[in-house]
């Protein structure tokens, strides 16, 4: 069984799985006559595929068992996904180029103030949280069409994330 190593999520690192959601660098307007602060333009959202219809909603994920077990890996084909954790906890993102290949998976470690949005047809492991039910924002695709796509990976494909001080 192979092991993944859990690496800081970074826009460049993430880059070709998609988008780090975050305000660090980021200008922000003022509005609300001062009382509030906005940032823009922080990801592509990418859902109009075959008359696709952005979807906003609010999951709450629980811990998985450590050591956490990857046997499922999932795509979305007609859109894209975004993941904003709301409770300022910290958690993790795996991601591949191809579920088949062990070498292709990376895994990082997504601070409480960071997104991410999976490009259309970037493989990923569903929500992994580090502190029971964690809330997100998700924005995605709703609409007609096959919008997922799960490869399950054979016994000898599964890899495990020992995340060390990464523990609920």
């Amino acid at each position: 069984m192979a092991t993944v190593s859990i690496e800081p999520l970074t826009k460049q690192a993430f880059a070709p799985f998609g988008e780090v959601i975050e305000t660090d660098g980021v200008t922000p307007l003022s509005i609300n006559q001062g009382y509030a602060s906005r940032f823009n333009d922080l990801a592509g959202i990418d859902v109009s595929a075959e008359g696709g219809q952005t979807n906003i909603s609010w999951f709450v994920a629980s811990l998985r068992p450590l050591p956490i077990a990857i046997r499922l890996m999932e795509r979305h084909p007609l859109g894209s996904q975004l993941f904003m954790p709301l409770g300022g906890v910290d958690w993790l993102v795996v991601v591949c180029t191809d579920p088949r290949d062990a070498a292709s998976y990376r895994a990082f470690a997504a601070t409480g103030r960071q997104g991410v949005n999976y490009a259309r047809n970037c493989w990923h492991h569903p929500l992994l949280v580090l502190k029971d039910a964690s809330p997100f924002l998700v924005v995605d695709r709703k609409g007609g069409g096959d919008n997922l796509e799960e490869y399950w990976l054979d016994e000898p494909m599964q890899l495990d994330l020992k995340p060390d001080h990464h523990e609920a």
